[in-house]
């Protein structure tokens, strides 16, 4: 099992790169590879764009980043997925957004343990019966059978939901308590309060 931080959005409504603001004096990116890497004992890894590969260098070691793979016919977290998938394409993926920093470790805990006694391509928790695809764990199955329907065409959407569907996802429904833990903050007015 190997950690995907995914970092590689646009930040275009927050003004500025979500993976590189700070809580408690650290960057989001550190925080949530933090939960993977300290808290669950997970090698990870940071998935960036080639435009943020070199400020993501100043803090992170060149291992430790994934740039997505230019060329492929898609973006946003399935091109991450995708890319880090290339890398690994024996690794089962645990997923989970950097825009997420108020994730906690316990919910990462219940989707491994879920994972450990579970048989499916994907888990995937929902809220409100939508999936929430940037906390999850892909396996190296299912992402092989993504990148199969990539190469035939038969994607003909490029979200994580999409994909999803066409694979065998176990899903876990969230309880009331557990969603505050995937907020993502898009906006600077969505920062007050935090």
């Amino acid at each position: 099992m190997l950690g995907v931080i995914l970092c590689g959005g646009q930040s275009s409504r927050m003004g500025v790169d979500k993976g590189l603001l700070k809580l408690h004096s650290i960057t989001w990116a550190q925080t949530a590879l933090e939960k993977m890497a300290k808290k669950l004992q997970l090698p990870a890894v940071l998935s960036v764009n080639s435009n943020q590969y070199n400020y993501y260098s100043l803090i992170f070691t060149p291992d430790q980043l994934i740039k997505d793979i230019e060329g492929l016919p898609i973006g946003g977290p399935l091109c991450g997925v995708l890319s880090v998938h290339f890398q690994y394409p024996e690794e089962d993926l645990m997923a989970l957004a950097c825009d997420m920093p108020l994730m906690d470790p316990t919910i990462l805990t219940q989707l491994l343990t879920v994972y450990s006694q579970r048989s499916a391509h994907a888990f995937v928790f929902t809220n409100e019966g939508n999936p929430e695809p940037l906390c999850a764990i892909y396996t190296a199955k299912g992402l092989s059978i993504i990148t199969s329907l990539l190469h035939a065409n038969q994607l003909t959407k490029y979200s994580m939901k999409y994909a999803l569907e066409h694979i065998n996802t176990f899903l876990i429904p969230l309880t009331e308590d557990q969603k505050k833990y995937f907020l993502n903050f898009n906006t600077p007015a969505e920062l007050n309060g935090m």
